[in-house]
């Protein structure tokens, strides 16, 4: 994917719905190069094609949602990667940016990655890196591993630490997520008692969602950018945490 076909995926994921009159206004090239860009994004299942529009894929596709700010994903991921000595074993939780993570760590180290993400699984398929892919409830939007099952795995597998995707954090809630499964295996690693590290952008700060992951007291560390509150940060540290700040790409 070249640097204009991210532009255009950027815009359709912001926007939700882009012409291709606008996109091709946008990235100074013609109509029928945009055309030929959407057919190969769609092909790669990155967006979907409407008649002389781009839609996003759904809003849960990892693949989409790993493009959405790909180039502060990636410095995230590079910072979290240097955290991780070789021949650990990790555990990677779902979402864009432990996704982009996984990549990482298979690229540049000699490491084993536990995760309930079939999609991370997939995407290390070609590399050295052993990947333990621990079982239960399949979801489908997610390509996530849930359920009593999957708890039980969990207790079953040792790694040194854990790198979990949020959903929202509040002073007075703690990190949280929007799904109620997701939020429970999320628990049952938090369980084990070993370095549990967040990886999230900013964003997720001063959000809240119905399902909390914690306490916050299980938790070892925030990797985030420099889009956090000063106020989130000091409250976060005064709650024991190491807050790692990475500066988002100019």
């Amino acid at each position: 994917m070249n640097s204009r076909q991210q532009q255009i995926l950027q815009m359709v994921i912001d926007r939700g719905r882009v012409s291709v009159v606008e996109l091709a206004k946008t990235t100074g090239v013609s109509e029928v190069t945009i055309r030929q860009d959407l057919n190969l994004l769609e092909k790669m299942s990155y967006l979907r094609r409407a008649h002389g529009y781009a839609v996003p894929l759904d809003s849960e596709d990892v693949e989409t949602r790993m493009m959405n700010n790909y180039a502060l994903k990636r410095e995230l991921a590079e910072f979290a990667a240097s955290l991780v000595n070789n021949g650990e074993t990790v555990f990677i939780e779902n979402g864009s940016s432990n996704a982009l993570l996984a990549r990482t760590l298979a690229e540049q180290k000699e490491v084993t990655i536990v995760t309930v993400s079939s999609y991370i699984a997939h995407l290390l398929k070609e590399t050295r890196c052993e990947v333990i892919l621990l079982g239960g409830i399949y979801q489908k939007k997610s390509e996530s591993m849930v359920g009593p099952l999957t708890r039980q795995y969990v207790q079953q597998v040792h790694f040194s630490k854990a790198f979990i995707g949020i959903d929202g954090w509040q002073p007075e809630t703690g990190f949280t997520g929007r799904d109620m499964m997701r939020s429970d295996v999320v628990n049952a690693v938090l369980e084990k008692g070993g370095e549990a590290v967040v990886l999230t952008d900013s964003s997720k700060f001063g959000v809240v969602h119905p399902y909390m992951m914690g306490p916050i007291s299980r938790f070892s560390r925030v990797i985030t950018d420099n889009g956090l509150k000063a106020e989130h940060q000091q409250q976060l540290e005064r709650d024991g945490l190491i807050v790692d700040i990475v500066k988002k790409p100019d």
